[in-house]
């Protein structure tokens, strides 16, 4: 690819890369925090003569309640960037006073840390205040602070937290308007990223199935990218909804967001339905590469105009006669009835479809429709069924992780004086940081070992980076500059990214001050190493989670939420007053199956002697797919109210919401060994479809006809894995279609 194509895909993959340019801003931010925390306490030091570690301290609060604070509005942000100012200062004064009794510091310094994980418990706002009073604790023992300092800590607690407080709250604050655009441009980008991967597939030699299932999984990662921002822009949408009207305030029909919020959605089932559709034709016997040249050809052509549409900076003007012939590409496999070529046909169809949402042609938020009021009979609602309780950790995650941090930081303290008396603190913050973000000992073992890999490698750059420069100061202190931001702009990408680069800044601080050497690295690397392997004995000793029952816990949720989202879809589809709105209900199962995914990860790593690998991610595909279809469903149900139907379709989606609670079990340890209790639900799916036929309303008679597809699709998925689960036996019971 050469000159405007080449740097066309550049500015592309750059928009995709960082939905909404959140990561961008946040670093941005926080460095020019850092440096106005550094500009104002040197005055300050200037004034009182304190020495300079009072500007480190200054600058290193002002990056912690950057990085801390994650709050989804402004208006709490500033709240939350306040409120750090108690714990921070309270954490200096006591970490102050006690500094000169080693014991007795050591042993609040191991409460104050267990207290920073616990109040976790209650959100962002709480995990922001628990960093608020490790940091400043833990930086008053390192500096080893006398209390004729303390005015002067406190002063760089208010600098350090005030300078962020001031830029991200008011300076630089996020304009919601703005970065919903730049969301949707992100959008766009990831939309373009998903279809060159169908396009690798298509291109696929049908002979090569180690390139085709590269290829695929490919495609599975850009369909998972485009998934995660669309969740940020809905979010953010509600947000802007929320600023603007109030929290209880309903959108009328005309209001452009609630448009906006269902286009957004139509383009992610369009564009989902693309990657399935062609997942489904490279499952063909015959591959992708085997089709006949021109259909092959046809399809590329298609996928080719997607790809060029969306990509960053394409003028509006071009972009719809691009789509155009994207579509003109497909038209006459999408006209063919014979029925000889259905999997290239669905393909063909989705590419239209995926053209359509991109050009706005689907109506966003068509009118509903309603049949005939109900009968007596019909308005009669069925009692819910108790569910089963399912067995309860009585240990909320917030209490389990507190402890073990007590006891890996009490451990990390001693062994970290042994190794090192000056530099213990080491192997403390790495104690310490490995348990954040992680939910099982799986988790705190790859948080860890990253950490670890991300420190040895910053170690080689940081030396590099010091020989490089000498220790002159003004390449030093421009240099320090570019790490911090990378450190910030790449911490929530990798833990591993985060350590390299923090090492590196350390090395460079220690060559500007006159103490670089490559002795004091390595400790860094023999700190951090022991600091990691305590945090992930603690995990897997104390009070362990086990990350099988993470995922299986994780699991549980995700089927709940589906469950909830399929009822209140059904009921809305047949008249009832929902227990909620079925497409935010689908958003929160959207949002479980991320949870669940994420604790599949440490299940998933090419470990030799762990089994069950396929069984997790095959879990996984399924589950994928259901959300996706009850999304879709939910989708419907603002288009259509027929209380007439809901003999035909309460019976079928009743078994298909049991199905699903009954793959949870059996994938639960202990669960049923067959798949007995899961029963197809295609009988009652064709006796609602055949009610729907029935319909004389042409329109809503194609509505409702869409409407059960879904439904059938869930069914097949559900019981076709189920019956692998079960054997042999199990899949000899399949019918043909769910094969297909």
């Amino acid at each position: 690819m050469r000159g405007r194509a080449w740097i066309g895909e550049l500015r592309t993959w750059v928009t995709g890369v960082d939905p909404g340019l959140g990561r961008l801003r946040l670093a941005g931010v926080a460095t020019a925090a850092m440096v106005l925390a550094v500009v104002l306490m040197s005055v300050v030091r200037g004034i009182t003569g304190q020495p300079v570690t009072v500007v480190v301290f200054a600058a290193v609060l002002a990056m912690v309640s950057n990085l801390s604070v994650n709050e989804p509005d402004n208006h709490r942000r500033r709240v939350t960037t306040a409120l750090m100012l108690l714990p921070a200062a309270a954490a200096t004064v006591l970490g102050t006073l006690l500094a000169e009794h080693r014991l007795v510091s050591d042993t609040v310094f191991v409460l104050v840390m267990m207290v920073a994980v616990w109040i976790r418990r209650y959100g962002p706002r709480g995990m922001a205040l628990g960093m608020a009073m490790f940091n400043p604790y833990f930086f008053t023992q390192f500096l080893q602070a006398r209390p004729a300092q303390l005015p002067a800590l406190l002063a760089a607690v208010g600098i350090g937290i005030g300078s962020t407080l001031l830029l991200r709250g008011w300076v630089f604050a996020e304009k919601p308007e703005k970065v919903l655009g730049d969301l949707l441009r992100a959008v766009r980008a990831h939309v373009h990223a998903l279809a060159l991967a169908v396009i690798d597939v298509l291109e696929a030699p049908a002979d090569d199935e180690k390139d085709i299932d590269t290829a695929l999984a490919d495609l599975h990662r850009r369909r998972i990218r485009l998934n995660d921002t669309m969740l940020l822009v809905v979010d953010r949408i509600e947000q802007l909804r929320e600023e603007q009207e109030g929290p209880d305030e309903e959108a009328g029909e005309d209001d452009p967001r609630r448009a906006l919020s269902f286009a957004v959605a139509d383009l992610e089932l369009a564009a989902e339905r693309l990657a399935v559709s062609t997942r489904r034709l490279a499952d063909d016997p015959a591959r992708p590469g085997a089709l006949e040249p021109e259909v092959r050809e046809a399809l590329l052509e298609g996928v080719r105009g997607i790809a060029s549409a969306t990509a960053t900076g394409v003028p509006e003007a071009m972009r719809g006669a691009v789509l155009d012939e994207a579509r003109r590409s497909v038209a006459e496999l999408v006209a063919e009835h014979s029925g000889a070529r259905p999997r290239e046909q669905r393909v063909a169809f989705a590419i239209v479809r995926l053209a359509d949402a991109l050009d706005g042609r689907a109506s966003p938020v068509p009118p509903p429709i309603t049949l005939a009021e109900p009968t007596e009979d019909e308005k009669a609602d069925e009692e819910a069924e108790e569910e089963p309780g399912r067995p309860v950790d009585r240990i909320a995650l917030s209490t389990r992780q507190a402890v073990q941090v007590g006891v890996a930081t009490s451990l990390a303290i001693v062994v970290g004086e042994l190794i090192s008396p000056a530099r213990w603190y080491w192997a403390v913050i790495a104690a310490f940081v490995v348990f954040a973000g992680t939910a099982s000992r799986g988790d705190v073992l790859a948080r860890g070992w990253q950490r670890l890999l991300g420190t040895v490698g910053g170690v080689v750059a940081g030396m590099l980076l010091a020989f490089l420069v000498g220790g002159r100061p003004i390449p030093t202190l421009v240099l320090l500059a570019v790490c911090v931001f990378l450190a910030l702009y790449l911490f929530r990408v990798s833990v591993a990214l985060l350590a390299f680069w923090i090492t590196a800044v350390l090395a460079l601080l220690y060559g500007l001050i006159g103490q670089f050497s490559v002795e004091t690295l390595v400790l860094r690397v023999a700190e951090t190493a022991v600091g990691g392997a305590l945090g992930a004995l603690a995990a897997l000793v104390v009070l362990p989670k086990h990350t099988r029952a993470a995922f299986h816990e994780a699991l549980d949720d995700t089927v709940l939420a589906l469950d909830e989202a399929l009822e209140a879809t059904v009921d809305r589809l047949t008249g009832r007053p929902p227990a909620g709105l079925p497409v935010e209900l689908a958003r929160t199962a959207d949002e479980k199956l991320g949870t669940l995914r994420q604790r599949a990860k440490p299940l998933d790593n090419p470990v030799p002697r762990r089994h069950g690998r396929g069984s997790y991610q095959r879990a996984l595909r399924v589950l994928t797919a259901v959300d996706h279809y009850t999304r879709a469903l939910a989708r419907l149900s603002d288009r259509i109210v027929v209380p007439g139907w809901a003999p035909t379709l309460d019976p079928a989606v009743e078994r298909i919401r049991a199905n699903i609670v009954g793959l949870g079990e059996l994938l639960r340890p202990g669960g049923p060994a067959g798949a007995d209790g899961i029963v197809s639900a295609e009988d009652l799916v064709d006796a609602a479809e055949a009610w729907a036929a029935r319909c004389d309303d042409p329109g809503l008679r194609r509505d409702m006809l869409s409407a059960v597809r879904p439904l059938r699709r869930i069914d097949q998925v559900v019981v076709g894995f189920a019956r692998d689960l079960a054997g042999p036996a199990g899949r000899a019971q399949e019918p043909a279609e769910s094969r297909g």
